[in-house]
Parts: structure tokens; C-alpha cells; sequence
């Protein structure tokens, strides 16, 4: 019997509801790990029909085209000789589980539910899932009909089990349930599981790669063992960008890894590794089994084996470092990839970009050039599926890119939308920069527009729209405000409240708490009072302007489009009478200067 096993993980750029191109690139993935010699495939979370299907997995439909697809993978050829390990929502007994579906040869090993489901931040999977809750048990699932076709099986195992082959065990995560302070990998391990493996649908946000190599390494340094990780990529139709980062550990070494930006849609990484340094490195930390304290896997055994008799010849793979990306890549390669995606799958010929010379239109401007040099780096590498995108969006069959600049030229266009109150500054600094990345650029004055909509509003009233400094009344000015930009805060200030609102769910009281002492050395406990009160005031006024906004890109916990990743309502009372009263209450009790005045004037 040999001892060393050849593993595949991927990441697939799939999309929701695309069954068709899902069920190509997965294929594709399987075909490609069999050339490297794997035994095993492991692909992402509900990689079948796409995992930002959302509400449509209330859908019969979905559930239906998901077993088409999958009775398609089991009668392919492509799939005979390696176990396949696919992701899709299986209804058991009338309830919606995320699952895995681990198949060989035309027949199902096991099916095994989602435990812990991803419900926070972004997350909304108990919405559409229930988590299985049967520590170490397994029932009969009954399968569709038309998978019984194929397979010859009424029945196969669903639950909480593992597969036992002849030389090895392998035992699932999904997703979430690495990231827990019980993950299963913990008793899989201490009940001899050697091989550990995580599909997940897992969004980009600066700096998450760091915690995800770290939690695999962590998950088999304990206790030694192998770990697959596999990962979404692309967009999936949604504001996210699911960032790859396949990978393999052992014994809390990586020794293969996938990119985290790529514009590929099938990644696919393999890794031959020894069984007997798992078991070796479990003896060497006297880890014991303790008898009676849990109960033990259940083990679905397969006539299968990962190994090869004659596999001394095989080398095995080495740790390697992880070379993490730099924050300021992240925020370029993240969004653009995802750019590159909303351009192909939106069917639109490109983008346009009001470029004002400002740091939000400028920044705007850059990624989406970093985009035209991902692409053209792709179509360099022979990337068929790129180019194929490439001509589709320009509507030229035999065009191909020669450098970022010239293509950016073709799908980007800025303009700068001048008005009597513009710059020559912010004009010219505008313009040098398209002409630095190759936009098509011009100029177009606004004052018409801004004029036109000021007549109206003077047609019907029968006067003139003033600031509130000019004589103008409260809506007059918030008018006006409509009209152009700023909160009279920095960014920097908006960004610390934004976080404060958003991560550490604080309303106006306990965020007044929270900024006397985080700003004690630049604001007094009136000044803090007062940008408080008028960011709320501020936010409560324009937040139903939120159920319209554009999609934007989801990098972080705290995102600019709360629409979507922010549950609060949109109609406020907007004067906060209890809350802001609560604020001065505290603020008649306190110094009225901030430290750094107080200070200055000791030192006067």
C-alpha cells in the first residue's frame, strides 16, 4: 500500500444561477486535477448554482437545475476515477441545507450539510439554510429520481460523517465552520481524520487573507493533518469580490497556493503529499485519543485509494512562504477585478466617470486603469476566455489590446463637468491625469443644468433658492446641498464615525462616549457634541437616498453602501430629541475645553 496522496483544490469564478458555465468550469477543474494525477477534487461553496443566489434558493427551480447538473457531472467521463467534491442546496424532509455531495464512479458517497451557518456582516445564509444540527449522525436521503437513474441508488448517507477510503479518512468543513472556536477539524482530528477540507464562498476585505492562512495553518499545527482550501472568485453578480487563495497546509506548513486576484476562471492547485508525515508528527506531540468523550466519526467507507502502490518515485511538495499582498494592492487589485467582472457579466460597453481632479474621482480613475492592465496581462498570458470578453465588450471580434493605455481609451470614458465655480486647478489636474492612464476625455459645463434646475424650482415657487446664510429657509438649503457636495467633516472624521456607526454598532449617545476621548487631544466635549449631532442629523436627512445608490465594491466591514450591508431603516426622525438631549446632559458635566487647549494655556 503507498503512502503519498495527490490532492486537488480550485478557485472558480462561478456565477450565480449560470448552471451551464458553472457546470463547464467545474468540470474543467476536475479534468485538470486528473491530468496532475489528484484523487481527490474539492471545489467552492454551492459552486453548482452559484453561491449569491439569495433569495432563489427559495426556488424550486434552483434546487431542480442543481440535480441536473449534478446528474450531468456523474455521467461524465471526466468525473470517473477521482472523487469529486461539489457544493450544492439539497432540501431533506422539507428543510434547505447548504451542501457537500462527494461522488466516484456514478455513485453518491455521502452528502454532508452545512453546521454552522455564515450569518453576520454581509452574511445572510440562515435566511435560506438551516444549520444540521445532529452532532456525529447520519440519516437516509432519498434521492431524486433522475440521480437514480444514474447512480442505481435509492438512499445515500446525509449528515455529520466522514469518508473513510483504504489509506486515508477525509473530513469536511464549510466555510464558516473553520473560522469557529469549535470548528469540527478539532474532534475530526482527534478521532485519526488525516485529510481536512474547506470550500468556501469567501468575499475579499483588506487584510482577511492574513487570517485565513493563518486559521488553516493554525487548524494543523494542533494537531497535524492535511487541509484543502478552495474559494470562489469573480464577483458572483453581487457587490462582493470572492478572492480565490486556494490553498494546501500540512503539519502548519502551506505548500501550494492560488493567486488571490486573478482574472482565470478555473484555478486549479495540486499537491502530493506524505500520509506518514501526518502520522508522524501526530505521534511526535503524544496526542491520545480519550475514550468516552466524544463519540466518533461516523465513517462512510469507499472500495478507493488515494495512494498508489508504487509512489516512492513521487516527490512531495515543500512549505513555501505566503507573500501577502500590500494594502494599497489590495484596494487596486480587489476593486478592479471586480470591475472586470460588473463590465463582462453587465453586458455594457464600458464605463463613464465624472473625473473632477478630486481624490475620490481620481482613485476611481486609477483602479479602473489597473483593471485594463489585468486584462491586458491576461490576454498576454494566453487567457482565450478574456480575449474572448475583451472583443465582446469593445464589439470588435478581432481586436486585441496592445497595452492598458490604448484599451482604457476603448471602454473608459471621464469627463469633467465644469461650472462657473470650477478651478483651472482641478481642470487641469483632471485632464493630466486622463491623459496618463489613455481615458477618452472631456469637458462639459453644468452651469445650464444647474441653472436650468434652479428655474424650475423658481417657476414654481416664484423665487430664488438661497442658503440659509442668504435668507433661504431649511429645505432651501438642503436643496442646494443636493446640488454639490463635502459634510463640513474631513474624511478622515467621517471615516472614524462611519466605523464607530457601523462595526461597533454605536447610536449618537455611545458614540459621543466613544470620541472624547478618542479626539480629547484636538476637540472639547462641545466641539465632539457637535460633529456628533450633525453627522446624525446629516446621515438621518439623506439616508433614503440610499435605497437608490449605485452598487459599489464591498472591501471592508464598514462600506459605503448601506443599502445592502446595512439593515437600519431609511426614515428617521431626524431632529434625535432623546438622544442628542442625552448628549448635552453629559456635555454640561464636563471641562469645556479639549486636552491640547488646556495644555496650551498651562504652557502660556
Amino acid at each position: 500500500m503507498g503512502r503519498k496522496v495527490t490532492l486537488a483544490t480550485c478557485s472558480l469564478n462561478q456565477w450565480a444561477l449560470d448552471f451551464e458555465g458553472n457546470a463547464d468550469r467545474i468540470l474543467k477543474s476536475i479534468e485538470i486535477a486528473k491530468v496532475n494525477g489528484a484523487k481527490y477534487r474539492l471545489g467552492p461553496e454551492l459552486e453548482i448554482c452559484g453561491y449569491g443566489c439569495a433569495d432563489h434558493f427559495y426556488e424550486s427551480d434552483t434546487l431542480l437545475h442543481s440535480f441536473e447538473v449534478l446528474k450531468t457531472l456523474l455521467d461524465s467521463p471526466t468525473t470517473q476515477d477521482i472523487i469529486c467534491d461539489v457544493g450544492m442546496p439539497v432540501m431533506h424532509h422539507n428543510v434547505r441545507y447548504n451542501c457537500r455531495v462527494l461522488f466516484l464512479n456514478r455513485k453518491i458517497l455521502l452528502i454532508r450539510p452545512k453546521m454552522l451557518m455564515a450569518n453576520h456582516g454581509i452574511y445572510r445564509e440562515m435566511r435560506w439554510f438551516s444549520p444540521w444540527r445532529r452532532l456525529r449522525e447520519v440519516e437516509e436521503y432519498f434521492l431524486p429520481r433522475m440521480i437514480q437513474e444514474v447512480t442505481g441508488q435509492d438512499t445515500v448517507p446525509f449528515g455529520d460523517c466522514v469518508l473513510s477510503t483504504k489509506d486515508s479518512c477525509i473530513g469536511t468543513e464549510i466555510c464558516a465552520e473553520l473560522w469557529s472556536p469549535n470548528s469540527p477539524h478539532i474532534q475530526m482530528g482527534l478521532d485519526g481524520v488525516e485529510i481536512f477540507t474547506n470550500s468556501s464562498a469567501s468575499h475579499h476585505e483588506l487584510r482577511k487573507a492574513d487570517q485565513r492562512v493563518n486559521l488553516i495553518k493554525s487548524a494543523t499545527t494542533k494537531s497535524g493533518g492535511i487541509y484543502l482550501y478552495a474559494n470562489q472568485k469573480g464577483c458572483d453578480g453581487d457587490r462582493v469580490y470572492y478572492d480565490g487563495c486556494a490553498m494546501v497546509a500540512i503539519n502548519g506548513d502551506v505548500v501550494a497556493r492560488g493567486a488571490q486576484f486573478s482574472l482565470d476562471d478555473v484555478e486549479v492547485i495540486t499537491a502530493t503529499l506524505d500520509l506518514e508525515d501526518v502520522r508522524s508528527y501526530r505521534g511526535e506531540l503524544c496526542q491520545q485519543r480519550l475514550e468516552g468523550q466524544q463519540k466518533p466519526c461516523h465513517r462512510i467507507k469507499v472500495d478507493f485509494s488515494l495512494s498508489s502502490p508504487n509512489d516512492i518515485h513521487l516527490p512531495t511538495h515543500q512549505p513555501i512562504q505566503w507573500h501577502f499582498h500590500t494594502p494599497e494592492e489590495e484596494i487596486s487589485l480587489g476593486p478592479a477585478c471586480w470591475l472586470w467582472d460588473y463590465l463582462r457579466r453587465s453586458g455594457q460597453g464600458g464605463f463613464l466617470l465624472p473625473l473632477s481632479g478630486g481624490v475620490d474621482s481620481s482613485s476611481t480613475a486609477c483602479i479602473v486603469h489597473c483593471m485594463c492592465v489585468l486584462v491586458c496581462q491576461a490576454v498576454d498570458d494566453g487567457n482565450s476566455q478574456v480575449l474572448k470578453d475583451v472583443r465582446r465588450v469593445v464589439g470588435d471580434e478581432s481586436y486585441t489590446p496592445q497595452e492598458p493605455k490604448e484599451l482604457c481609451g476603448r471602454i473608459f470614458t471621464t469627463c469633467y463637468m465644469t461650472s462657473e465655480n470650477s478651478s483651472q486647478d482641478t481642470c487641469s489636474r483632471a485632464r493630466d491625469l486622463a491623459g496618463q492612464i489613455g481615458s477618452a476625455h472631456m469637458n462639459i459645463s453644468i452651469d445650464m443644468a444647474v441653472k436650468g434646475i434652479l428655474g424650475i424650482f423658481s417657476v414654481v415657487t416664484g423665487r430664488w433658492p438661497q442658503f440659509r446664510a442668504n435668507g433661504g429657509s431649511n429645505r432651501e438649503n438642503l436643496a442646494l446641498q443636493n446640488v454639490q457636495a463635502d459634510m463640513g467633516m474631513t474624511y478622515s472624521e467621517l471615516s472614524v464615525i462611519g466605523r464607530l456607526r457601523k462595526i461597533s454598532k454605536c447610536g449618537p449617545f455611545s458614540m459621543f462616549c466613544k470620541l472624547i476621548h478618542m479626539w480629547k487631544d484636538v476637540f472639547s466635549p462641545t466641539e465632539v457634541a457637535q460633529k456628533v449631532k450633525r453627522f446624525f442629523r446629516m446621515y438621518s436627512v439623506n439616508r433614503h437616498k440610499m435605497t437608490t445608490v449605485t452598487p459599489s465594491y464591498h472591501a471592508e466591514s464598514y462600506s459605503p453602501d448601506d443599502n445592502r450591508f446595512d439593515l437600519r431603516p431609511f426614515l428617521y426622525n431626524t431632529r434625535w430629541t432623546w438622544q442628542f438631549r442625552c448628549i448635552d446632559n453629559q456635555v454640561s458635566q464636563m471641562p469645556t475645553t479639549s486636552t491640547s487647549n488646556t495644555e496650551q494655556k498651562t504652557s502660556v
